[in-house]
């Protein structure tokens, strides 16, 4: 693996989730990474991100230095051919060069502006880090996707699943902000590479891109498509076709105990940080149900299987 940047720099998903299963079962205290360092860039909030993959960079010796890019540094000109002549003091360019010099894996966290589909679409920010930088790259969240989350997700289903072929529904919720699709996405590229029976549940005007979808069935009765699920992973997300867009709040789409009355006693998961009572309401999130806490743990495991790959792939 020379990047992690999205789900398809992985190339058999079960034998990455058994590596992190076993580096999580076993407490590996083996140091691929000592003497290396991880250099973690955000431009957005984190918490679960920033904080499991510094831990698994720790766990596998590496140093890490960690930067809010946009409050610590320099505004960055990702622009080829700029005049900067403007609030931009460094181009990329120059950035990610000197940052390779620092670092042996670069790690970046940038969310898109919602504003221009295409733009965002492009990931310039991600992309031209992977352009510029001459050391690998790994993506703590784009602006279209959040593969490390997937990766997480995979694990976590893996871990608690008890049926030979699981229904896993992802539902849309309620939220009073514009959020990307970026773990919707992710989340639905990893269900078609594992063996599940895969159902999106969305209102009307929420449907993910048709490219993301690739044939996954959407229903858009909440009720019907959560009878029967093993798995209810539960994420808003702005509209794609209104490119991001709040249509409406559809509070009727907000996930409580009643809506699983008709599941295989489902488990539910989020990505957290999760609006309580807006998005899920607090008798699943305090029930047994919920595995939203077991599942922000997996985001250490997830992160030091995909650091360890990188740095082995590094030594050949």
């Amino acid at each position: 693996m020379k990047n992690y940047i999205t789900l398809s720099d992985i190339d058999h998903v079960e034998t990455i989730i058994r590596e992190a299963r076993s580096l999580k079962s076993k407490n590996a205290s083996s140091k691929p990474g000592k003497g290396k360092t991880l250099g973690m860039l955000f431009f957005n909030n984190s918490l679960r991100t920033r904080l499991s993959t510094e831990k698994a960079a720790k766990l596998l010796g590496m140093e890490v230095m960690v930067m809010n890019a946009d409050k610590d540094g320099w505004a960055l000109e990702f622009e080829d051919g700029a005049v900067m002549n403007s609030d931009k003091a460094e181009h990329i360019k120059e950035a990610a060069a000197v940052l390779s010099q620092y670092c042996d894996i670069i790690a970046v966290r940038a969310f898109p502006g919602l504003k221009d589909k295409e733009k965002d679409e492009s990931e310039h920010v991600l992309n031209s880090f992977k352009k510029y930088a001459s050391v690998p790259i790994v993506n703590l969240e784009s602006a279209t996707g959040h593969p490390l989350q997937a990766l997480t997700d995979a694990i976590t289903i893996q871990e608690f699943n008890k049926a030979e072929r699981p229904k896993v529904v992802l539902s849309w919720a309620p939220h009073p902000k514009a959020l990307p699709q970026s773990v919707a996405n992710s989340f639905t590229e990893m269900m078609q590479r594992l063996e599940v029976d895969f159902v999106i549940t969305n209102p009307e005007g929420y449907d993910l891109a048709p490219h993301i979808r690739n044939g996954v069935k959407v229903e858009h009765d909440q009720e019907k498509a959560l009878k029967d699920a093993d798995f209810v992973y539960i994420k808003n997300w702005s509209s794609y076709e209104d490119y991001g867009q709040v249509l409406n709040v559809e509070k009727n789409w907000t996930v409580d105990q009643a809506k699983l009355k008709n599941t295989n006693n489902a488990k539910v998961m989020h990505c957290l940080p999760v609006r309580r009572n807006v998005v899920i309401a607090d008798d699943i999130l305090d029930s047994e149900n919920s595995i939203v806490i077991h599942q922000a743990n997996n985001r250490t495991f997830a992160a030091q299987a995909v650091l360890k790959r990188i740095l082995e792939c590094r030594k050949e």
